[in-house]
């Protein structure tokens, strides 16, 4: 054989051998696009681990796809502070953490729900002193937003008896587009207002049908940019007592998600019920899509992801029990806050009492469909 007839077969043998490899590629770029959108509606993955302390409660994800998420702890576990805020990449990818400065290390530590303003900065409830902490991810910079009081007559504050007597326990933050924060008190069963810039906040409303050791959790604000949706963990025996008072059922307690518009002229108005649980259900975070689907984390007496419609009807939820639940790879314990990234949803696994080994992580909930963008005002410079 001549060298160019040898050339020649070479060139050939190497040009089929880049098509069959371009085949190939085409072939697994197709099965890995078909295996992406192939999940089922609410199929559960895990999106990351989280670290030491664990309890992962809050959760942001920022417009270029970054995710920060706070820790708490055991309720009966000694103090095991400082907590942390980590952060990572749209892929689960840990990239980075900040410890939380200025708590007090006699107390069980835990920052829970975060908010993010237009500079990107976080806004975070902490537990131990009662406030809002400001943390700039860019710069590590932290300062006091917002802080708290005790408004109820009664307070131990015991591990175990905070929800119970009404310690003042902030949950969850949403901003509205003017930069007026509304923040649930899981305990003292009520909503602050934080005014654009921070200071103290001011019990802002309350009402008998949240009354409940277990009071207003996950906040949201809808798209209108002035009616408030926030999950009402579980009904307390004043809501009971109200339903004998009217001559309606008295049931055993149940989740509830609300509803409640801001007036122009920031007072409260037409507190209604979007969706009740079945007895015995408890509410943590929940999340709404663009289409007006809303998502929630049940934790007491579910362990799972409910999907419920526009007219306030359950679509889905997975798992559909806990049988189902405990067959995961890593099953939902106490699930807490969510936020979508693209068409899934990441919720934290908060595991506040004895977690089971490997549960710290962030779920991956697959619904096909986008979250509604937050409100991220810019705030006034400090």
């Amino acid at each position: 054989m001549t060298r160019q007839a040898r050339a020649a077969c070479k060139n050939t043998l190497a040009f089929a051998v880049v098509v069959i490899l371009s085949l190939g590629l085409l072939g697994a770029s197709s099965a890995w696009s078909s295996q992406a959108t192939s999940r089922d509606y609410l199929d559960i993955g895990i999106f990351s681990e989280v670290p030491d302390p664990g309890h992962p409660e809050g959760i942001v994800v920022a417009p270029d796809g970054t995710v920060y998420v706070s820790t708490h702890q055991n309720v009966l576990e000694l103090p095991n502070g400082p907590s942390r805020v980590f952060k990572y990449s749209e892929n689960g990818e840990l990239l980075d953490e900040f410890e939380i400065e200025g708590q007090d290390p006699s107390r069980g530590s835990g920052v829970l729900g975060m908010a993010m303003d237009a500079e990107g900065v976080l806004y975070i409830v902490d537990r131990y002193p009662q406030r809002i902490v400001a943390l700039d991810p860019n710069t590590g910079e932290q300062w006091d937003y917002a802080t708290f009081s005790q408004v109820r007559d009664l307070c131990v504050p015991g591990p175990v008896l905070v929800l119970a007597t009404q310690c003042a326990y902030a949950d969850d933050l949403a901003f509205t587009p003017d930069g007026t924060l509304f923040v649930t008190d899981v305990a003292q069963n009520l909503i602050w207002r934080v005014p654009p810039g921070g200071g103290e906040a001011e019990e802002w409303f309350t009402d008998t049908r949240i009354l409940s050791p277990f009071g207003p959790n996950g906040i949201e604000v809808m798209a209108d940019g002035k009616t408030l949706m926030f999950a009402q963990t579980m009904t307390g025996p004043l809501d009971t007592l109200g339903n004998l008072l009217r001559g309606e059922p008295t049931l055993p307690a149940t989740g509830k998600i609300f509803t409640l518009t801001v007036n122009d002229d920031g007072s409260p108005r037409d507190l209604e019920t979007f969706w009740e649980s079945e007895p015995g259900i408890g509410l943590d975070g929940i999340a709404i899509a663009e289409s007006g689907n809303v998502y929630a984390a049940l934790g007491l007496g579910s362990n799972s992801v409910v999907a419920i419609s526009p007219e306030g009807e359950e679509i889905k939820r997975n798992p559909a029990n806990e049988v189902e639940n405990l067959l995961l790879e890593v099953p939902l314990d106490t699930p807490g806050s969510m936020k979508f990234l693209g068409d899934r949803l990441l919720v934290t696994n908060h595991a506040p009492f004895v977690a089971m080994p490997g549960a710290f992580v962030v779920f991956d909930v697959y619904t096909g469909e986008r979250g509604l963008d937050p409100f991220r005002p810019q705030l006034p410079s400090r």
